[in-house]
């Protein structure tokens, strides 16, 4: 035997080790659980988002929290819960993450909690409270509520774990375009405009999940778009909820679980009415019905997750002299309470934030990578997301924390709502550094690298 013969063994048994690994991975394959629970407040309390002048008063649909819980064929566990939620404060979520991890043995990586964002459900505690007046009997509900939330949200991923089958998953991007860009477009004249301005991505990413009898046990999907097709004082999961709803009814049996994208700075237009978003939901349902009904790559059975909170910085806050002039001056009520409770710190001797610890987590399913960040993520995110990894990937925005809007380096220095007034809505006492972006593109690039998720391209986002 010559030396390059035996030079080619180790490798010839490499290869055999790897396929024999490869062949008992496909062999054991995926299980999956899917659980849901309603989730609609039992008292009329406030409802999150919209500037309001009175709590709840009806509901035109439940709200639910829904779960998908997964193992692949190595015994790693992951759970997906999807919220018809405005959003979860990083209190409220590490509460919910810490209790899972107790009672089934998660870590922080392995658990996505995504908002829809719907403005037409529940105030949580320590969301956005300078926007509403509520007196100390409506703060008790809300607190009443929130507890009441954790436990189901823990709950209903036990229930997905409880519920385990061997099944088979699989992935696509579809397409859908309600989504209109509200600072390049105006709605008020949308009617009369012949052309839509940018940015946008309307992808519908999938993921589907059959038993293998081929029954479809449960739908995942997103889309980049805020929930805000409607408005009023009863209860609602939006267009989200409407689609879920649709997709639940084509496919009886299945449980259909939405997640939202990099929508902050989207609208679904026209908007107002329930017709209307029952339209915007139906849509997105026959989107997703499409991507089921057309070939889809199949996932292989092994799950990689990777999670970390980075440290985005925010500008140096306004001055004593300045916050007193926003409590005297400002155009919005809720902005006066804003600069007051800064004030409030300020004497006290409380040092104001310089920085937030901003989640990020990648998770490869099979080889599909899902990018999950927090917060109210703006559409340039997904657009340069998938310039670094590949049109393929699914952009999760919404998740594991709403610490205010993440804006892009351009729309920091372009300025107006999503910029300059909406980190007063979330309490943070100034805006964000123009550093953060770049922080964030490099941050989820290394955790990318530990999850298998190559770049594709070389990319403009440093």
């Amino acid at each position: 035997m010559n030396r390059r013969t035996m030079d080619k063994i180790p490798v010839f048994f490499l290869l055999l080790f790897t396929s024999l690994l490869v062949s008992k991975a496909e062999a054991m394959g995926w299980k999956a659980g899917v659980a849901k629970t309603i989730i609609t407040p039992e008292e009329n309390i406030w409802l999150a988002g919209h500037d309001r002048s009175r709590p709840a008063d009806g509901k035109i649909h439940d709200l639910w929290a829904k779960a998908l819980a997964l193992e692949d064929s190595l015994g790693n566990r992951s759970v997906l819960v999807t919220l018809d939620q405005l959003g979860l404060p990083k209190a409220v979520s590490d509460r919910i993450r810490e209790r899972i991890k107790s009672d089934l043995g998660l870590t922080k990586d392995r658990i996505i909690l995504n908002s829809s964002h719907t403005h037409t459900g529940p105030v949580v505690t320590g969301m956005i409270m300078d926007i509403y007046p509520p007196d100390i009997d409506d703060e008790k509900s809300i607190s009443r509520y929130t507890s009441w939330l954790e436990t189901k949200i823990i709950q209903v991923a036990t229930d997905a774990f409880s519920a385990m089958f061997s099944a088979e998953l699989y992935a696509e991007n579809g397409v859908t375009r309600f989504q209109v860009n509200r600072r390049n477009n105006s709605e008020r004249t949308l009617a009369q405009q012949t052309e839509l301005k940018g940015p946008n991505d309307y992808a519908v990413p999938v993921i589907k999940i059959t038993d293998h009898q081929s029954n479809i046990r449960a739908i995942v999907f997103g889309y980049a778009c805020h929930a805000t097709a409607l408005g009023g004082n009863k209860w609602s999961g939006d267009y989200p909820g409407f689609a879920q709803i649709e997709l639940e009814q084509m496919y009886p049996g299945a449980v259909a679980l939405f997640f939202q994208g990099a929508g902050a700075d989207q609208n679904p237009l026209p908007r107002g009415t329930i017709p209307l978003t029952k339209q915007h939901g139906l849509t997105l349902a026959v989107a997703v019905d499409r991507v089921l009904h057309e070939p889809m790559r199949k996932l292989f059975p092994v799950f990689l997750a990777a999670y970390m909170e980075v440290d985005l910085p925010l500008i140096d806050p306004p001055t004593k002299e300045e916050y007193t002039k926003i409590v005297d001056e400002a155009e919005y009520e809720f902005c006066s309470r804003w600069a007051t409770r800064m004030l409030e710190q300020m004497a006290k001797g409380q040092s104001l934030m310089k920085s937030y610890p901003y989640p990020l987590q990648v998770w490869n399913i099979g080889g599909q990578p899902l990018m999950i960040l927090g917060g109210e993520l703006v559409i340039e995110y997904a657009i340069g997301l998938k310039r670094i990894f590949g049109q393929d990937i699914f952009v999760v925005g919404y998740s594991n924390d709403m610490p205010a809007y993440i804006p892009s380096v351009t729309i920091l220095r372009e300025g107006g709502y999503e910029a300059d007034t909406s980190p007063r809505v979330y309490g943070l006492p100034s805006v964000w550094s123009e550093e953060i972006e770049p922080i964030i593109y490099q941050e989820i690039k290394k955790l990318a690298a530990i999850v298998g998720v190559k770049e594709k391209l070389i990319s403009k986002n440093k």
